[in-house]
């Protein structure tokens, strides 16, 4: 179990983390999402020891996690860490990169090991390209096949999927996060994307004010975001009467005293995202058609 116990960090004594505890089960998927700056690469970093805490405990089972000032080397065997910056080697293969830590002593092992990961993360075709020659996506990939070569105990995935395109990212984030699982990997997963999270987490923690705002099932939040922050998050949505109201939450029908004037229509695939005008404020609902601008009709909360 990672057990993360009152951690405050600051970086040139800018507070970045205050007081922040959670914890995470073996091959549990926690989820840290959080507005650009609000701390989640930061604990990342810290979780894996790259930096000294002004306060606090990490620990991993029964070892306590140490920043530079304990360890000449940065980083446990146990556990992996994802960073945007993938550091990889260019000038060899794909599989070459993979399996450089891997033991040379049972090369059919290894090179099952290699197979197993190119398959994961869907570069087969390129197992014998150098790493020079590929996308950031195809980098990206590498990286986090590099990652799990040798199984750790805990992985931290800092964006994990940002550079890749979404014609390989829903296949591609299925089948890792399903190898997490089949392996009992544990995962913490920095995000801005709500496909890294829903379906996937088994529990979200939100970073607000350099402090941990809600730690929670990501049904929960979804379901009853307490602020506007964690529902802009999943959906774009409205505030009403102080209510939280997603657009897919609003409908039109015949008569209401919600009247609103449409402003404007986006198509988004199986739905149109409608702007209107209530009293002189946005709000945003989904309708299956395209509404002409200019015209009022009444919409109902359905929840």
């Amino acid at each position: 179990m990672l057990n993360v116990k009152n951690l405050t960090f600051s970086y040139n004594k800018t507070p970045v983390l205050n007081d922040v505890s959670f914890n995470a089960k073996q091959g549990e998927n926690v989820a840290i999402i959080g507005e650009s700056g609000s701390g989640k690469s930061t604990l990342l970093k810290v979780l894996y020891g790259e930096y000294d805490l002004d306060e606090g405990h990490i620990f991993w089972k029964d070892e306590e996690i140490l920043g530079p000032k304990f360890n000449l080397v940065i980083g446990y065997d146990f556990m992996k860490y994802v960073a945007q910056e993938f550091d990889l080697m260019p000038y060899i293969t794909v599989e070459e990169n993979i399996g450089k830590h891997l033991s040379r002593f049972f090369p059919e092992e290894t090179q099952q090991r290699i197979d197993e990961l190119t398959k994961v993360v869907e570069l087969e075709a390129f197992a014998k390209t150098k790493v020079k020659t590929l996308s950031g996506g195809q980098k990206q990939r590498v990286a986090l096949a590099r990652a799990l070569a040798k199984q750790p105990e805990i992985i931290l995935l800092d964006e994990p999927f940002s550079h890749i395109d979404n014609f390989k990212k829903q296949s591609l984030r299925r089948k890792v996060f399903k190898y997490l699982k089949e392996k009992n990997i544990t995962c913490v997963v920095a995000t801005h994307d709500k496909d890294d999270v829903l379906g996937f987490a088994d529990r979200m923690i939100v970073l607000n004010d350099n402090k941990i705002a809600v730690n929670d099932l990501p049904e929960t939040l979804y379901k009853h975001p307490k602020t506007p922050l964690i529902a802009s998050f999943f959906e774009e949505f409205n505030v009403i009467n102080d209510e939280i109201i997603y657009a897919n939450d609003l409908k039109i029908i015949e008569s209401s005293d919600l009247k609103v004037v449409v402003i404007q229509s986006f198509f988004k695939g199986n739905f149109y995202l409608i702007e209107a005008d209530l009293n002189g404020d946005s709000i945003f609902f989904e309708n299956q058609k395209n509404l002409e601008t200019g015209i009022e009709v009444c919409l109902s909360i359905i929840k």
